[in-house]
C-alpha cells in the first residue's frame, strides 16, 4: 500500500478509497507518506478542500484513481480552490505527526475509532511522552476545557487539522485561557470507557 500511495503522491493524482471505520469513500491528494500514517488534502463531499486528515496506512481500502476527478478537478478550478501543499508535518511515527502538526495549527483533533468510534477529540497538543499524548480540550460550544487530558498513542487511528470545524472553533474559542507546559497536567487518562 506504501509505494501505491506513493506514486499517487508523486503523480499528484485525486484518490478515493475505503476504510472499514467509516461508512463512505474518501477523496483527496495525498500530500506525504510515512511508514504507518500518510496525510491527505481532503476533498469535502461539498467538492471543496476541507483541511488536512492523517489515516493508518493499515486501514485503507480499495484505494483507486478517482473515477470522477475530472468533475471534481473542474469544480475546485472554478471556485478557485487551490490543491495544498504538504504541511511541514513529521509523519515518521504518530507521536512526531502530533507534535509537528500542533506547530503548526492551533487545534489538532484525534480520533480512537476502534475504541470508541463516534467520538473525536479536539484540542491543542501539550506534549506527547511515555506513549501519551497531553491534549488540552475545546468543547462544541468553542469553550476550553478546564484540565488536560491524556490519551494513548497507539489507540489513535487518524489525525485531522486545518479543516472547516477545528478553524471555527479556534476562532470562536481563541486560545487556550492560560499557557500551558506538562507540569499543568493532572494524572488524568482518557480510557476505553471515557
Amino acid at each position: 500500500m506504501i509505494a501505491e500511495l506513493t506514486t499517487a503522491m508523486r503523480e499528484h493524482q485525486l484518490v478515493r478509497f475505503y476504510r472499514p471505520q467509516e461508512d463512505s469513500l474518501i477523496r483527496g491528494y495525498i500530500l506525504g507518506v510515512g511508514p504507518e500514517f500518510f496525510c491527505l488534502a481532503l476533498v469535502s463531499d461539498r467538492v471543496w478542500f476541507d483541511g488536512f486528515e492523517c489515516f493508518r496506512i493499515n486501514d485503507v481500502e480499495d484505494l483507486e484513481a478517482d473515477p470522477y476527478a475530472a468533475f471534481v478537478e473542474a469544480a475546485l478550478d472554478k471556485r478557485g480552490e487551490k490543491r495544498p501543499g504538504h504541511p511541514s508535518v513529521d509523519l515518521g511515527d504518530i507521536g512526531t505527526l502530533l507534535l509537528s502538526a500542533a506547530q503548526l495549527f492551533p487545534l489538532v483533533t484525534i480520533h480512537k475509532e476502534l475504541v470508541k468510534p463516534d467520538i473525536c477529540h479536539i484540542g491543542q497538543v501539550i506534549s506527547v511522552e511515555g506513549g501519551l499524548i497531553w491534549m488540552l480540550g475545546i468543547n462544541p460550544d468553542a469553550m476550553w476545557e478546564t484540565e488536560p487530558l491524556a490519551h494513548k498513542l497507539s489507540d489513535i487511528t487518524r489525525v485531522n487539522f486545518a479543516g472547516d470545524y477545528e478553524q471555527a472553533l479556534a476562532l470562536v474559542g481563541g486560545p487556550p485561557p492560560m499557557t500551558l507546559n506538562r507540569s499543568h497536567a493532572p494524572l488524568r487518562l482518557v480510557t476505553d470507557n471515557a
